[in-house]
């Protein structure tokens, strides 16, 4: 991205001026602010604690795997899919090897349920982050109108990894674990709980998204209980510069034809109905990834004859298709990774739940869009 970058400037495709206002501030400010509250929530053990309180109060493997699935979900609702994934999966890959279950259900849970989850809010992901700040949608519309597809999903989710991996959750044998030692501290973890959820109050009351989470960001750095340097060091400073050089991209192609010949296209095949709309956005979201393709209906969106509803239709369609395989999604990727030491999970074994998960929560959504 860094490259693509400068090579619009490079080229004179951009000035350097016109690189600067392309860059969406909203959005860096934004997912800079929740990076900073996530982690604290982290290093404090708050997830840690959370998690092992789903443990000890699940007492055979399917309650466990829904207590995965709500955890990841809700929690990705507000903080981040992304975030959520790292801090979750080294906790069920330990999890699992103490239960001596297999982890690869349970792992599934975490990255499907984290991608359906941050369907629900602006907060969500960085793609809906983006739709927030181009749409204008209110914290609120926008979370009244795609939560109950989450929800659904989150059922979903529970029911088709239950149904592939049958074998697992058919044994109903107690779960047995002694007690798994989890480091917290209290003063930060208070502290930061109390912050999250003022934060979350006044995105739901209306406030500017990015200027409510800078704030509880800088809120939290104002401590003698942990210092900056800690927390700077849990940023995803590559993530940030990443979507930098998106957006000079973007504004580069939006100086061709191409997206005029786009909507075009788009007219031709009725994308202003949510069947379509939907098809295609899930579609561009597996090849260019998901958020490379909201950019690309950044340019056409607002001339649909429902706005609005069509920006609806992108958020959910777009994270949705996430699921679709390995590659759909960068929480994917972070599961397969960061468990690679304990379990391999292929292409393969990941699409057998993703591909019918996406169809199933893509006509779910679709359905309850109309």
């Amino acid at each position: 991205m860094i490259i693509g970058a400068s090579l619009m400037i490079a080229c004179n495709v951009l000035t350097v001026e016109e690189a600067w206002a392309a860059i969406d501030a909203d959005t860096l400010v934004l997912l800079f602010g929740m990076m900073i509250v996530v982690a604290n929530l982290r290093l404090s053990g708050f997830f840690a604690v959370v998690s092992t309180w789903v443990v000890e109060h699940a007492h055979r493997p399917l309650p466990l795997l829904a207590g995965i699935v709500v955890v990841a979900g809700v929690f990705s609702a507000f903080f981040v899919n992304d975030t959520m994934c790292l801090v979750l999966t080294p906790l069920v890959v330990e999890i699992t090897e103490r239960l001596r279950r297999n982890p690869v259900p349970y792992l599934l849970a975490v990255a499907m349920a984290a991608n359906i989850g941050s369907v629900a809010t602006i907060t969500g992901n960085p793609q809906n982050m983006m739709i927030g700040s181009f749409s204008h949608i209110a914290y609120g519309r926008f979370a009244a109108a795609l939560s109950p597809i989450a929800a659904v999903g989150l059922v979903l989710t529970v029911l088709v990894i239950a149904v592939v991996y049958r074998a697992e959750f058919r044994r109903e044998t107690p779960l047995e674990v002694a007690d798994i030692p989890v480091r917290v501290h209290r003063p930060l973890m208070w502290k930061s709980v109390a912050v999250s959820i003022a934060m979350i109050a006044f995105f739901f009351a209306g406030w500017p998204v990015p200027k409510v989470a800078i704030i509880a960001g800088g809120l939290l750095l104002v401590t003698r209980r942990l210092k900056p340097e800690r927390v700077y060091r849990e940023i995803d400073w590559s993530l940030l510069v990443m979507f930098i050089g998106l957006f000079v991209v973007v504004a580069g192609l939006e100086k061709t034809p191409a997206p005029a010949d786009l909507f075009a296209w788009a007219s031709r095949y009725h994308l202003e109905r949510i069947g379509p709309m939907a098809a295609f956005a899930a579609l561009l979201s597996n090849v260019v990834s998901n958020v490379p393709a909201v950019l690309v209906f950044k340019g056409f969106v607002p001339h649909l004859p429902d706005a609005t509803r069509a920006w609806l239709v992108l958020a959910m369609s777009s994270t949705l298709a996430g699921n679709l395989t390995v590659l759909g999604s960068v929480a994917n990727l972070i599961v397969v990774q960061k468990a690679r030491h304990a379990v391999r999970i292929s292409f393969w074994e990941y699409a057998r739940t993703g591909i019918p998960l996406t169809i199933f929560t893509l006509l779910a959504g679709i359905w309850m869009l109309k």
